[in-house]
């Protein structure tokens, strides 16, 4: 037997040996049980200290990052893709497959310069070609790339240069653009080494320039394993396997963990963020991902209480940010004051301070606008947010006469519905933070052209054109803070909580968060 027949015949063997932990735990998170640590104290790895597993929330329906949306990618898209730019820990842009790039000054091209001999996983060569591809295979209609509505708009076309230069020239200037690339774009070889069409074939096995490759992704999408990329451009990860299992309740997430099995888990449940920090193996991170949780008002409708700001004042009077966040956030938050998150790296106004609880004041607006004996409305909420938050909302606009009737809607439904604009007349919802710029919460949410948008004003529409004429990060924020302001004083939202999602880890595993929605960042995870 060769040399690279015992090395690959190792590999297999550790390779199997990472499924079996991983199978065996799906078995026993199936019948709600978890069980005792595998012959191992709960502070040691799961499998080893070159393995990594982790408990998710969910499994994986597409590993297309140029395709899923950031809800299903963000979990393992910052291991396997690269992209032109990246954030770092706190969501500054930092050259990554690209070196260098300019702006056009009329803001209607972005010329950005390849770092040389980048390798995919596939063994092919980075090149202005592999850019071209990715931007135009997101841009096709056909491939229902959650990221083309991002570029669709202002993308004309891709010009190669040459094979290290690449110019994306616009039909109008967006500001974000190169935030939007670092955040959506993640790059793909044009020449992919197989025939099935790039479609199906990026779905499940995806070829990229990242730290790690995928190995393997189960039937049912619940077991995902990725291997250290040898040839990765940049520092090599300490951690050579990493082990994604879908371990859909909360409860045995944090079971998992506790019996050992389990190193890292996202979506600890709040209760249990004390309990996990109380023992002496294990800590719980609360990660601040400027993700902003609000209830989102129709207000366009001038048959609708909520067209008149001064109900829509009224209604953040009328809520005790601090006591729902204490209560029914389990003290992870923090009250928000606007539509602008404060954890962004530029755009939010700190002098800001979100309504203070205040029934007599809510009352006071109410009978103003002309609704002394308040009014009843509906409140919608998806599966994937507590009741608890809708129900404290609508226990406290009770008290000054506003009944609100809540109805749950199942995740996909609410989805689809407030993708059309049918989460009439109010919803609960929260904005993830993708590309580390406030264009996303605003330009979705708070202007007339925006994905979800049923709100609109007049200086916000002018300073956010602006904004799109504006690349500087400096100027931008100045603008979103403007933004913030009006938005604030506009009852654009009733404000709630800024969210901090939580995980936990064994205290031998050192690793953070990044900052923002795509947190599971693995390159320097290591044990110590």
């Amino acid at each position: 037997m060769t040399d690279n027949n015992i090395a690959n015949e190792r590999l297999d063997e550790r390779r199997r040996n990472v499924l079996k932990a991983a199978a065996a735990l799906a078995g026993v998170a199936a019948f709600g049980g978890m069980p005792s640590a595998w012959g191992a104290p709960a502070e040691a790895p799961a499998v080893d200290t070159d393995t990594l597993v982790i408990g998710l929330d969910k499994g994986f329906v597409n590993l297309n990052g140029v395709v899923a949306g950031t809800g299903d990618s963000d979990r393992y898209t910052l291991q396997v893709f690269d992209r032109l730019y990246g954030f770092d820990a706190q969501g500054t842009l930092q050259p990554s497959l690209a070196t260098a790039y300019e702006i056009a000054a009329d803001g209607l091209s972005y010329t950005y310069r390849l770092r040389p001999g980048v390798k995919f996983h596939h063994g092919g060569v980075v090149s202005a070609d592999d850019v071209k591809f990715t931007m135009e295979f997101a841009l096709d209609p056909a491939n229902k790339s959650a990221r083309r509505a991002f570029f669709a708009p202002y993308v004309e076309r891709v010009d190669v240069l040459d094979a290290g230069t690449v110019c994306f020239r616009l039909r109008k200037p967006d500001g974000a653009f190169h935030n939007k690339l670092a955040g959506y774009l993640p790059i793909i070889p044009r020449n992919y080494g197989s025939p099935l069409p790039a479609l199906e074939f990026f779905a499940r096995s995806p070829v990229s320039a990242g730290a790690y490759r995928v190995v393997k992704l189960s039937a049912d999408g619940n077991l995902l394993e990725l291997e250290r990329f040898e040839d990765y451009w940049g520092p090599k990860p300490a951690i050579k396997r990493i082990v994604f299992r879908a371990i859909k309740d909360a409860s045995n997430r944090v079971n998992a963990l506790l019996a050992g099995e389990i190193d890292l888990i996202v979506g600890v449940p709040a209760q249990d963020f004390a309990r996990l920090n109380a023992t002496d193996n294990f800590v719980a991170v609360a990660n601040p991902v400027a993700a902003p949780l609000f209830v989102r008002p129709y207000t366009s409708d001038p048959q609708l209480p909520l067209a008149n700001v001064q109900v829509r004042q009224a209604l953040n009077y009328a809520l005790d940010k601090d006591a729902i966040i204490k209560t029914v956030l389990q003290g992870i938050g923090e009250p928000l004051a606007s539509g602008i998150s404060r954890y962004y790296p530029y755009g939010a106004d700190a002098t800001l301070e979100p309504y203070p609880y205040s029934p007599a004041k809510a009352r006071e607006l109410l009978a103003a606008a002309g609704f002394a004996k308040g009014f009843t409305t509906k409140l919608l909420i998806s599966s994937d947010n507590p009741k608890e938050v809708a129900e404290a909302v609508a226990a406290y606009w009770s008290q000054v006469g506003v009944q609100a009737q809540i109805q749950v809607v199942d995740y996909a439904t609410w989805v689809l519905w407030n993708d059309t604009r049918r989460t009439t007349p109010m919803t609960v919802q929260q904005v993830a933070n993708a590309i580390y710029d406030p264009s996303h919460p605003v330009g979705g949410l708070f202007v007339k052209a925006g994905a979800w948008s049923d709100y609109s004003h007049p200086e916000v529409e002018a300073l956010f054109a602006e904004a799109s004429h504006t690349a500087d990060s400096a100027g931008r924020g100045a603008l979103f803070q403007r933004i913030s302001r009006i938005l604030h004083d506009d009852a654009a939202a009733i404000f709630i909580s800024e969210i901090h999602r939580v995980y936990g880890r064994k205290k031998n595993l050192q690793w953070a968060p990044t900052r923002g929605t795509a947190a599971l960042r693995l390159n320097e995870a290591r044990w110590v």
